[in-house]
């Protein structure tokens, strides 16, 4: 069980712990204000600040990192994710385990969250899972008049003129969809214009003990000067890989 996952407390109060105690108290939907959705991020990163290992960020986090991720699926009303994550990652149904849907239910939350994408072209790989096993839901932002194929996966398109407006999608998700909690998970792109915007509430962070080199993409592609004051709620260990939590301040 993700629940069950060792770690090794840093910071604050050093000392054995577990993913579990480690969440133990978070809501995210009850700090959503009236406007917008509460929004978190999580995402990987190499020592030498990679987010992608040959294009995915899949490969740069151990199995550990894997649990993280699983175990933050099940608090959000919404996941979102960028096109180029999509295309990357090649994502199915985002909560794939029944007793994770089950665990979602007991904390007042639909089974499957509302798979939000952002795609300004609606360039999108309708072949991937998400699309064709029918569970869940997907809502597209889009700033394209392209029609979208036929999917098992309901997918509701809302278009945008010119570019997506990150503001008044979430908006809409808050006012007109009821969705008080959104996990972000990528791709770097969509995290820079998220922070640039200052939609972001709190980071999960994890450091692979790893160098990619190259000249990949880091964690906000595109993020130009941009200073913000983070907060270091947590920082855990566990094979030498570390996991950072920060509050925006």
């Amino acid at each position: 069980m993700a629940a069950d996952t060792p770690l090794l407390r840093l910071l604050p109060d050093p000392g054995p712990t577990t993913l579990g105690e480690q969440l133990a108290g978070f809501d995210p939907g009850a700090a959503a204000g009236a406007d917008r959705p509460y929004l978190f991020t999580n995402f990987a990163l190499t020592v030498d600040g990679h987010a992608t290992i040959d294009g995915r960020s899949g490969a740069i986090g151990s199995e550990t990192d894997t649990a993280i991720l699983v175990a933050l699926r099940t608090y959000p009303d919404a996941v979102m994710i960028g096109a180029g994550t999509l295309r990357a990652e090649g994502y199915g149904r985002v909560v794939s385990d029944p007793a994770k849907r089950e665990l979602r239910e007991r904390r007042g939350l639909s089974p499957d969250p509302l798979m939000v994408l952002v795609s300004n072209r609606l360039e999108l790989p309708w072949e991937v899972p998400l699309f064709t096993d029918g569970g869940g839901e997907v809502l597209v932002f889009t700033a394209s008049d392209r029609e979208p194929p036929e999917t098992a996966t309901p997918v509701e398109i809302v278009r945008h003129d010119n570019r997506v407006n990150l503001v008044s999608a979430l908006r809409l998700l808050r006012g007109e969809r009821g969705i008080r909690s959104v996990l972000c998970e990528g791709g770097p792109t969509l995290h820079a214009e998220l922070m640039a915007a200052e939609l972001v509430d709190e980071l999960f962070v994890t450091r692979a003990p790893r160098i990619a080199g190259g000249t990949g993409p880091g964690l906000f592609t595109g993020l130009e000067a941009h200073t913000r004051d983070l907060e270091l709620v947590s920082l855990c260990e566990a094979a030498g890989e570390l996991y950072a939590r920060y509050r925006v301040g």
